[in-house]
Order: C-alpha cells, then structure tokens, then sequence
C-alpha cells in the first residue's frame, strides 16, 4: 500500500490581483513541505504536504519531483495517475500543458509533453529484447457525457469496468505513437476540440475535464509474455463561484455540472478516508462519470499523484483554502499498484466477440427481468433507447457492471422525478394555505353588519390586487 502524492503549487499574482490588491498575498512559506495561509478574517492555518511548489517553481521542478518516478513506474507496467485540482484560473492547464502543447522553449514546456518525452527516453534505454508499443487516448467529460476528442461523432462513451483491465472506456478512440513528434501532435489535434468558454477570472477557462491516457505494452521476446501499463493525466475543470466568474446561460450551466462532479470527487475522497479500516464502507464512485473513470487511481491499481494549484491573492483566499484542505484529505488516500503479467495469447477475431448490440441489449433485459416486473422492464427498454444504453459485454462480469450502471441511471432519473414532485406539491401547500387564508377573512367579513361588511370586502378586493399568488 503506497499512499497519493500531494504538491502544491502557487502560481504569480496576476495582473487583475495586483491591480486589486497591489503586491499583497495570503500566504507564508514556512519550508519546502509547509504552508501557512490566512482566511478573510486572518486566521492562520498551516498545511504539510510532499512539496510546496511556490511562485518561483520552475515547470521542470513539478515534473520531475511529481511525475517523473511514476512515468518510470508505468515504464515498468505499473499504473499511474496524476491529477491537476483547483479552482478556475488558478495555473491547473499551464501547468499540465504549458503554454501550448508544442511548445520549442524547455522552461515552459509543462507536464504533458514532458511524459511524453520521458515515455520514449526510457523506452529508448531499454533491453533490445523488449519490444514497445504506445497507444493514446483522449476524452473530455463535459455535461456529464464522455466525449471522444479524437472522433466527435463519439460523443457518449461508455465507461465499463473488468477484473483484468479495470476501468476502460468502450469503443474510445486509440492512437498508436511511434516518436515523441508524433505524439505532441495527435495530442494538439485532440486538444483543439476542448470545450473552452470565457469568464470572468480566465479568458479560456476548461468547461470539462480532460483525460489524457497513455497505454504501454511491454512484450518480451525471450519470455514470452506481456507486460502492460497505464498513464493517466487529468487535467480537472476549475470549481467556480458564480459571483466572481460571471457565468450567464450555457456557462453556468456548465460550471453548475463541473461544480457537482467535484463536489462527488471530494464525497469519494471523504468516504476513502474517513472510513474505520475494520469495517468496509461505502464508496459512490458511480456518483458522477468522474469518480467512476478515476475509481482505479483512488481506490485501486495504480500510484497516484495530485497537484493542487492555488492563487496566492487574498482575494482568493477561500478558494484556496478550500483546494488545500481538498488536498490535505487526499494524502490519506491509500492505493496498491500491481505490476500486470500476462501469458502470451493469440488474439481473438473481430468477428469472434460474443454477440451483436441487439443480443447485448436482450441479455441485460433478460437478467433484469429476474428481478423486476413486466412494466419495470418496458421502462427500462424505453430508457435504453432513448439514452442509446447499448453495450457490448465479453463476460458475466461485464454484464453485471452494465445491469449496475442502468440501475444507478434509472435510480437518478427516479429520484429527480421525486424532487421535481416534492417541490410541486409544496407550491400547491403555498396556494392552499392563501386561499384558506383569504376565505377565513372573507368569512369574518360577512360576519359584520351591513355597510361595514361592505366596506371591509371592498377594502379587501383592492389589497388582494396587490398581493402577488403564491
């Protein structure tokens, strides 16, 4: 068991941050692994983390501290994962891509291209009698739905789970790299088809989260066998504050989605952390398509890596209070990362896997017929329609994760009808309980002899007309 990696990373004041509030910052370096940072009413807190990467860090100092021993690791076909966090405009995508992705100047160059140049160095060093090969794949999750950037025609992407590859993503596309060149260029093509929106505090903020996946097989010729492993670079939307950001119409929107799937990483890493050892707990990884692609880097094969980046303004300080405690609950995380080993074995045909779409469909039907009643499932065949819930299931396993990922969609659409009806029921309450009121007066009204009964309806109607219906 190794426990997550946790940097930190302050970034320069921007110009609006000067401009504001001239040279002055929230927070105070106690040493390379230690922090203290004031709130709004100058309270200190102090945090420890792996390393303190303040304003004057260098791009080549978070890589090779953070990154470069688990790019050696997946080298090796051990799983690795990094993961950018932080509120919006806070130096998360310079820091993962640098400037722009095919960026010439070494200082500026950031993450991405980094581990690219490290995969093929190492790949390049090693024994002859091991042969290489690279496969990369590109999503953003936007809106909740996992796009392809690569191919936008696939704009839905499933996201389905084996006990030999763990979390995959059916039907993604996948790239074979043969040289660092080609490499930064297939990852600017899938760059360029971001979804990217401006707001207030950034001029290109990310409206999804991308994920960057870097597949190596390792084939040993003397051996016979294949060694696998899996590079994960995720580069996080930033939290927003709508006050600050501006966001109007589809913006907010977006920054409402982006805001609720962090929300769910960190009820993930709360429930990962806060759990007695002795009892099993709970953990909602299929809360959000976020937490379900990133359920083998927090809870399962792989080591991981988190780099928190923050703003040192005072203007920022909340936020920024809120990205460290963040990451001060991830370090507790603990994960156990396998190498994975398999025998050499012919592949199977294309035109051997098991079943059509249509059997995939029949078969999920069938298994959820054991269960539910005859409505129950021509509800849940309208919604395979309608959501193109189609999939393709090589094992018991992969159906029953397919039955489980229905089920969760079906129990949220449910309970989404059962708020919609709630706060139908309580407007209703409202209206019911004035028009009582109103008869009570009305009643009491008629009670009154003649001219003044009269006298009080009028009084009544013309004050009814300005009181709005509930």
């Amino acid at each position: 068991m190794s426990n997550v990696t946790v940097c930190v990373r302050f970034r320069p004041l921007s110009s609006k941050e000067k401009k504001d509030l001239g040279d002055n910052i929230c927070i105070q370096s106690m040493d390379s692994e230690t922090v203290i940072i004031k709130d709004e009413k100058e309270e200190g807190f102090a945090f420890s983390f792996d390393k303190v990467f303040y304003e004057e860090s260098k791009q080549a100092d978070v890589y090779e501290f953070l990154v470069l021993p688990i790019v050696r690791d997946t080298v090796n076909s051990i799983n690795g994962t990094i993961i950018t966090y932080g509120q919006t405009g806070a130096g998360k995508t310079y820091s993962m891509e640098g400037p722009n992705i095919l960026e010439s100047d070494e200082k500026k160059k950031g993450i991405l291209p980094r581990v690219v140049d490290g995969l093929f160095a190492c790949i390049k060093t090693s024994a002859d009698s091991t042969k290489y090969t690279v496969k990369l794949s590109m999503v953003e999750i936007y809106m909740e739905k996992v796009r392809d950037l690569f191919d936008l025609s696939k704009d839905n992407i499933q996201i389905k789970e084996s006990k030999t590859q763990g979390i995959v993503l059916s039907g993604a596309t996948e790239i074979s790299l043969s040289d660092t060149a080609e490499a930064l260029q297939s990852l600017s093509s899938g760059i360029a088809n971001r979804a990217i929106g401006e707001t207030q505090m950034n001029m290109a903020s990310s409206r999804s989260h991308c994920v960057y996946m870097f597949t190596l097989n390792q084939e040993s010729i003397s051996e016979k066998r294949v060694k696998s492993g899996k590079l994960i670079l995720v580069d996080l939307a930033g939290s927003e504050k709508v006050e600050k950001t501006g966001a109007e119409g589809r913006v907010l929107e977006e920054a409402k989605t982006i805001n609720k799937s962090l929300s769910a990483l960190g009820n993930v890493i709360n429930a990962l952390t806060c759990g007695s050892p002795a009892k099993a707990n709970h953990i909602p990884y299929r809360d959000s398509k976020l937490t379900r692609m990133l359920q083998d880097a927090l809870g399962g094969n792989s080591r991981t890596a988190l780099l928190c980046c923050c703003s040192p303004s005072p203007s920022n300080a909340s936020e920024s209070l809120s990205t460290l405690r963040f990451g001060a609950r991830a370090k507790h995380i603990k994960t156990s990362p396998l190498v994975k080993v398999s025998e050499e074995k012919c592949s199977k045909k294309n035109g051997d896997a098991s079943g059509t779409r249509d059997e995939s469909f029949e078969k999920i039907l069938e298994k959820m017929s054991e269960r539910l009643n005859d409505e129950d499932i021509k509800l849940l065949e309208e919604l395979f329609i309608q959501a193109g819930l189609f999939v393709d299931p090589d094992s018991e396993e992969d159906l029953e994760s397919a039955i489980q990922d229905v089920v969760q969609q079906t129990i949220s659409s449910l309970m989404k009808a059962v708020e919609e009806l709630r706060s139908t029921v309580e407007m209703l309450q409202r209206e019911n309980n004035a028009m009582k009121g109103r008869l009570a007066v009305a009643e009491r009204c008629d009670a009154l002899p003649g001219e003044n009964a009269d006298f009080l309806h009028k009084i009544f109607g013309f004050l009814s007309s300005f009181i709005p219906e509930m």
